[in-house]
């Protein structure tokens, strides 16, 4: 199986087992468009070969959301919008709904957009030391796209809560909330004894599973235009955009003088 050589994305097989692992260190494992559309095509080609997907990030990040710089680089560039939510809304559903068993292996931070990574997840695994945490809000943003599979995974309250506090939450609580599965401190081993029991299932009834399964919950199709629309709404705001901007250029958020 021949793999194109990706910039922002490292993937290994083993047998039908694949680890698709964020490797953007020198931008804190962020979202770019570069990276969104490397995750698209390598799902696109190679899901139909994948029993078992695996994503993990970096050992102190996971994925940190979206990209500010190159956020900010685009509406110096005349490009109001930033980055265009629809490609990683898509990624997020390919996880989802992908004829595949979905796990994320989480270690380090995870937040805003790689929230969504997470929830996308049929499975989430975590180190006792991760934390996880929705900070749009602080920039007059909204998970608007993370939302809906935010809410599938742990339910609207958890997810409001998360939302609005924008504080990190630990490994453990995010474990009682329902955004996580299972926590370990060697979460290496926890994922391991989870390949155990996953690689005995044939690929035909995973397939049949996961189509079984989102047609029994099609609410991410029937939210994508609403979160959408909300995600355009705050990346084109101008005082948003200013925030971000100042965030990039100073280290300051908005509140601070």
């Amino acid at each position: 199986m021949q793999i194109p050589a990706y910039e922002t994305i490292k993937v290994s097989f083993d047998g039908t087992v694949c680890t698709l692992q964020i490797y953007r260190p020198e931008a804190n494992n962020t979202i770019n468009d570069l990276f969104t559309d490397e995750c698209a095509d390598f799902l696109n080609r190679h899901s139909e070969h994948i029993s078992v997907l695996i994503i993990k990030g970096l050992p102190e990040v996971f994925c940190f959301g979206a990209d500010f710089s190159a956020i900010n680089d685009n509406v110096a560039d005349g490009d109001p919008k930033g980055q265009n939510p629809e490609n990683i809304y898509n990624v997020w559903q390919q996880i989802a709904n992908g004829p595949f068993i979905s796990i994320a292996h989480v270690r380090g931070k995870a937040n805003a957009g790689g929230i969504g990574f997470v929830a996308a997840c049929d499975i989430v695994l975590a180190e006792e030391n991760a934390v996880f945490s929705l900070s749009e809000l602080l920039f007059g943003l909204l998970p608007a796209c993370v939302l809906p599979f935010l809410i599938r995974r742990m339910g609207p309250q958890k997810a409001h809560y998360m939302t609005m506090m924008t504080q990190p939450v630990s490994a453990q609580r995010a474990l009682e909330w329902g955004l996580v599965d299972a926590c370990e401190e060697n979460s290496e081993n926890l994922l391991r004894k989870h390949l155990l029991r996953l690689t005995r299932l044939s690929k035909t009834a995973i397939v049949r599973y996961k189509k079984y399964r989102a047609e029994l919950d099609n609410s991410l199709e029937q939210q994508k235009a609403c979160a959408l629309k909300t995600n355009l709404e705050v990346f084109t705001d101008p005082d948003n955009l200013n925030s971000i901007s100042r965030y990039v250029e100073t280290g300051k958020f908005p509140w601070e003088k």
